[in-house]
């Protein structure tokens, strides 16, 4: 599943584009992967911010000697206790520029290859987003869905959940079951893709 996005945009650039109030300066990796610092927004008595989240829920899991903390970067079964209460009061948008799936075999450096899917109609896009709070700071992990027609052929399992600009709003709202809703394929039609090798 998609653990790997870019962001080229800067802090101001996306507070400007997605009418947020920037909560502090701060920077991040063109090149997103789990565990990193990453631009996420949410609303908070109406008004939108825009601050840093590390991306993925952490949560433990049975090693072969001991426990282990894994952090969970994708939201796929949103009636599972983990995603609940966060689907209930804390979505938030996580903007991107493009995102990638893997692809077999390796690019011109050497890196795996990867699939770059753009959203055509948005210059920057967002998911549909989930976060919450931890002893080390704020998280997020987004939702994802089955694919649509563009991605399906590159990565059948599931892709992201991007969210129509029109639909952000209603995604940050209030009634979680309205946002349930949106839980769907972007429509492939204002999708493109690139591979990198």
């Amino acid at each position: 599943m998609c653990n790997l996005y870019r962001m080229t945009k800067t802090a101001d650039e996306v507070a400007r584009l997605f009418g947020a109030t920037l909560s502090s300066a701060f920077e991040w990796p063109e090149y997103i992967y789990p565990r990193m610092t990453a631009p996420v927004i949410v609303s908070a008595r109406g008004e939108r911010r825009l601050g840093p989240m590390d991306w993925g829920f952490p949560t433990q899991v049975c090693g072969k000697t001991r426990m282990l903390t894994k952090h969970v970067t994708n939201a796929r079964n949103l009636n599972s206790p983990m995603w609940r209460p966060s689907l209930a009061t804390r979505r938030c948008l996580v903007p991107f520029t493009r995102f990638a799936e893997p692809k077999a075999g390796k690019d011109a450096e050497g890196k795996p290859a990867q699939y770059w899917f753009t959203i055509s109609d948005q210059p920057v896009a967002a998911f549909a987003g989930l976060w919450r709070p931890t002893e080390t700071g704020p998280v997020f992990a987004f939702c994802t869905t089955e694919p649509n027609a563009l991605v399906a052929p590159l990565h059948p399992k599931a892709m992201p959940v991007v969210l129509m600009a029109e639909d952000q709003d209603r995604w940050l709202g209030d009634d979680a079951e309205d946002a349930l809703k949106l839980v769907a394929s972007y429509p492939s039609q204002l999708m493109t893709v690139a591979a990198t090798n």
